[in-house]
């Protein structure tokens, strides 16, 4: 492939599978012992940090050093405060409501069922998600305009996303809060801040790729991906539907947007009653 030697590539991408895998397969069994799955939700963004790690290791001598060292570097800071985050939220707590209804489906062994069904297709879909930061760590040209844009991208999608879990986590630690919806600060502008975060933190990264027409396209399964997951997959659309009989959440939805960050509508007149 053009600017990209074939045999490296093909090395960091066995490699980054590999490193998945493995993972996926370490938290697979603290979960068994542990009788809860939830876990893999922060096996995730450790996953995709120790991906971008292995891969900028074996691109020694191969990409150019300042894009290797800041891609991977993106994606191990993005990675790492997404794990701990997601760990201090559900340290303690029972089994997730979205696995356990999954492993209630399940016919014959639950584990063997969420071996397959929940930690080798997430080990997966960190492999193809992660394609532009294995590609671009092999890359000879030094940073660029698409790469200072995408840089650009990761960052606001980064503080979009911390800044909302703060102040989500804020908000749930307060008692008198308990039952109420969250709809302050950036949850004013979208119902899904995190989410919308992790869509400019991963079209941000793709565009590090995008020095030629080939790796541009060789990557793009992983933005689209992301963004498919983030908005109708196992993101916004299960959440929305878990939180669907939740008082209070019909209004927040007519006034706030779904997804893109727009100023709020004014509270219907029920939910100044409220």
């Amino acid at each position: 492939m053009s600017s990209v030697d074939t045999g490296a590539l093909a090395t960091v991408l066995v490699a980054s599978a590999g490193t998945a895998l493995t993972v996926m397969l370490v938290t697979f069994a603290v979960g068994t012992v542990k009788g809860v799955h939830r876990i893999v939700d922060s096996a995730w963004g450790l996953a995709f940090a120790s991906v971008a790690a292995v891969a900028w290791i074996l691109s020694a001598g191969q990409g150019d050093p300042a894009r290797r060292t800041v891609v991977a570097l993106a994606t191990v800071v993005w990675g790492l405060r997404l794990a701990v985050h997601i760990a201090r939220r559900g340290r303690g707590q029972a089994e997730d409501p979205r696995y356990a209804r999954m492993l209630a489906r399940a016919r014959g062994n639950q584990n063997v069922y969420a071996l397959r069904s929940i930690y080798l297709l997430q080990g997966s879909l960190v492999w193809l998600v992660s394609l532009p930061v294995q590609f671009a760590v092999l890359l000879p040209q030094p940073l660029d305009a698409a790469a200072a844009l995408g840089l650009a991208l990761w960052a606001a999608g980064l503080f979009f996303e911390a800044l909302g879990d703060h102040q989500l986590a804020r908000f749930n630690a307060d008692p008198s809060n308990r039952g109420r919806i969250m709809d302050r600060g950036l949850w004013a502008w979208t119902r899904h801040p995190n989410y919308f975060g992790d869509f400019l933190v991963w079209w941000g990264l793709y565009l590090t790729a995008c020095v030629t027409w080939q790796t541009a396209a060789a990557t793009l399964v992983s933005p689209l991906l992301m963004s498919a997951l983030l908005i109708k997959g196992s993101g916004k659309r299960l959440l929305e539907a878990h939180m669907a009989d939740r008082p209070g959440y019909a209004d927040y939805q007519a006034r706030t947007s779904g997804f893109l960050p727009r100023p709020p509508r004014p509270p219907s007149p029920a939910d100044r009653q409220g």
